[in-house]
């Protein structure tokens, strides 16, 4: 539950500034049909913190299922690293993934953690360099959708990714597919990645962990809105939508939206958005893969598939890719 695939830039008027671009995508979501909103915009302080909390959720199985794969597949998978990387994580949050990987990663020599949520950023590195002194931790505030550049020293070191999480199912494929891309130019030839990947089960078991008993997802979901009133001076009655989800199998994802409860107007930025009841904006999509589907995706990106491990029950993979030379 990460990244919104509607990244891409299209020519605006308003000022290149966070709040300006935030506020051009909420009016072009909200102005468009079906509603839609990013949902890189749930990841401010409140929507990380209640991202941490729905990780440890009974219903929510990915993040548990990869850390036993973690865990068990640790050293074949530092095997496959070279002594002195620099390890590079795409959208890092929580580092409680690293951590566990460190034990296997005696030679790793940096560590960098990007993502766009910069307080929640700081919070962890400050906390991962009190616990491992010896660890070069150098964090990186961006969007990690677009090039952005490592810090000085890292360049010349062999380099690797770790994307954990299933945060690539958030992408559409062919949006993923360019993701990878990016990551594979950041990296650079013949670097190695290290990615969860949710896998195709049961539908029952998938619309619970987006849609748990305690309704914690439901708050993270519905955050999106309340950050919207604090941020851009809009005027929205959080209580007058409800939160959503369900598996779409033809399109093989889970689908989270925020459905208007009546008819109704909002207003953001002195800007009036209508809303019929039952109308809805799609915050995410959560794309489940088969292994051989996520291979074949990893290709078309320039990547080739090392090894793939899952846990016993088939809920969940992690894939060891190889950026071709």
């Amino acid at each position: 539950m990460t990244i919104d695939p509607r990244m891409t830039d299209s020519h605006r008027a308003e000022p290149v500034t966070e709040n300006g671009v935030f506020l051009a995508d909420v009016w072009d979501g909200l102005a468009a049909s079906p509603k839609a909103l990013p949902a890189k915009y749930f990841y401010d302080a409140t929507g990380s913190a209640l991202f941490e909390q729905i990780t440890a959720l009974p219903e929510y199985y990915p993040t548990r299922t990869e850390l036993r794969i973690l865990d068990e597949r640790g050293p074949a998978l530092a095997a496959l690293l070279p002594q002195g990387a620099a390890l590079v994580e795409f959208g890092s949050g929580s580092t409680a993934k690293l951590r566990r990987l460190l034990r296997h990663l005696p030679g790793l020599s940096a560590y960098i953690p990007v993502d766009v949520s910069g307080e929640f950023l700081t919070e962890q590195a400050q906390a991962l360099r009190g616990d491992f002194p010896d660890l070069a931790v150098e964090a990186v505030v961006a969007d990690f959708t677009r090039p952005f550049a490592l810090p000085d020293g890292i360049r010349d070191r062999a380099l690797a990714g770790f994307f954990p999480g299933s945060t690539i199912g958030n992408f559409e494929p062919g949006e993923a597919a360019r993701l990878l891309d990016v990551f594979g130019r950041i990296l650079g030839p013949s670097a190695t990645l290290v990615i969860g990947v949710d896998l195709v089960k049961d539908r029952d078991v998938l619309e619970a962990a987006y849609d748990d008993a305690a309704g914690v997802t439901a708050a993270f979901n519905l955050n999106l809105l309340h950050r919207i009133n604090r941020e851009l001076d809009a005027a929205i009655d959080v209580e007058g939508f409800a939160h959503r989800a369900f598996f779409n199998a033809q399109a093989s994802r889970v689908e989270m939206h925020l459905v208007s409860r009546r008819a109704q107007s909002l207003r953001v930025a002195g800007r009036s958005f209508a809303f019929a009841e039952g109308e809805s904006i799609h915050t995410e999509n959560s794309y489940k893969y088969t292994l051989d589907g996520f291979r074949a995706l990893a290709a078309r990106a320039g990547w080739a598939s090392i090894e793939a491990w899952t846990d016993r029950d088939g809920l969940f993979s992690v894939h060891a890719l190889r950026r071709d030379a």
